[in-house]
């Protein structure tokens, strides 16, 4: 791979005006890997109104020093350059942001504020040479999302550092596992998401969602005591039987649900869809064994689902599809028994619009 012509010249302006500037984070990470980086960040030592005035095609509308270049390239992950002046961050007493950013003299202090040790590394554009004083490139050859530092401080300053880990353990590729202690640390600070505005929480939830890995991810938030913060309805199925339509307990009915419409890349709502669709199973349960019943579940569990995209700030138009999805994902369709007047009720109640999915 090879350093990118819009890069290279953010990069050489902020060095001929005598300025230190890197790359750094995710870009260099994904660098490494050989996978092409979805976006490039220089951190450097100029201040915010110095690399203005070297950019005048550039914008500051942040309270963390970072200036967006507007570099006039076509490709997407080009765009848009994002200068951070090096920082050191205050005490976070919301729990995701710092209540004060204080620009720091090197770059070692600037990749020791971030979150996980493959995002702490920078790289010299010309020399390819990785500044990396936290053993990023050791954790990602062992394929480990690590904090940096101390991990309960990491959790402590930014909660949603939490669904993030979860999210780089699933997105970043097979094998991929967040190491002991830092996985430990997840656990002893799950209930601080509880603080987090539920809009970062359902981007983060998102990102898992549409990964290959979707339901790696469920599961992993589960086993970290982060689900029952964020959609805790579906944990309500957890070990619970079904009967004899099902072979597999609710809860993993669900998570196999996502996992297939995954494997098939379906769009959003049919992956939320598929893993809420026996969200109301366990509320509407009724005998136990292969004789079990669940009277009305799709109903209920449209309403239950309704409650969680309501709170998790879904737009209008996406909760009216998923909850219509799982409301009248039970529809028996066999050629011999059921007539022509139904399917006509079917696309009425749940909109011609909707059948692809449904289907």
């Amino acid at each position: 791979m090879t350093i990118p012509k819009q890069v290279k010249l953010v990069v050489d302006k902020l060095k001929k005006a005598k300025f230190e500037a890197y790359v750094v984070g995710g870009c260099v990470r994904d660098f490494l890997r050989k996978v092409e980086p979805k976006d490039w960040d220089v951190t450097t030592n100029a201040k915010p109104k110095e690399v203005e005035k070297l950019f005048p095609k550039s914008y500051l509308d942040n309270d963390f020093g970072t200036v967006t270049v507007l570099t006039g390239s076509k490709a997407e992950n080009l765009k848009e350059i994002e200068i951070t002046s090096y920082r050191i961050e205050s005490q976070y007493t919301d729990k995701r942001h710092p209540d004060k950013v204080i620009f720091a003299k090197s770059i070692d202090q600037d990749l020791g504020r971030r979150d996980f040790t493959v995002n702490a590394m920078a790289m010299e554009i010309h020399s390819l040479k990785i500044i990396d004083p936290f053993d990023g490139q050791k954790n990602l050859k062992e394929k480990q999302i690590k904090a940096v530092g101390n991990a309960q401080d990491r959790f402590q300053e930014d909660a949603l550092r939490m669904m993030r880990a979860v999210r780089f353990a699933v997105t970043l590729g097979k094998d991929w596992k967040i190491e002991k202690k830092t996985e430990q640390a997840i656990k002893k600070n799950a209930s601080l998401l509880k603080v987090i505005s539920q809009e970062r929480i359902r981007d983060e939830l998102m990102k898992i969602i549409m990964s290959e890995r979707a339901a790696q991810g469920i599961e992993t938030l589960r086993n970290l005591k982060l689900l029952k913060h964020i959609i805790p309805e579906l944990e309500e199925g957890y070990k619970v039987g079904q009967n004899k339509h099902h072979i597999y307990e609710i809860y993993e009915h669900g998570l196999l649900s996502l996992e297939y419409a995954a494997k098939k890349n379906f769009n959003k709502y049919v992956r939320i869809a598929a893993l809420l669709h026996d969200v109301g199973k366990p509320r509407t349960k009724r005998g136990e064994g292969l004789d079990s019943t669940f009277y009305n579940h799709e109903v209920i569990g449209a309403k239950i689902a309704d409650q969680i995209l309501k709170r998790l700030r879904f737009s209008g138009k996406e909760i009216e599809k998923i909850v219509k999805l799982v409301r009248y994902h039970l529809f028996y369709y066999n050629v011999d028994e059921v007539g022509e007047a139904s399917i006509r009720r079917l696309i009425r109640q749940a909109g011609p619009e909707n059948m692809e999915e449904l289907i």
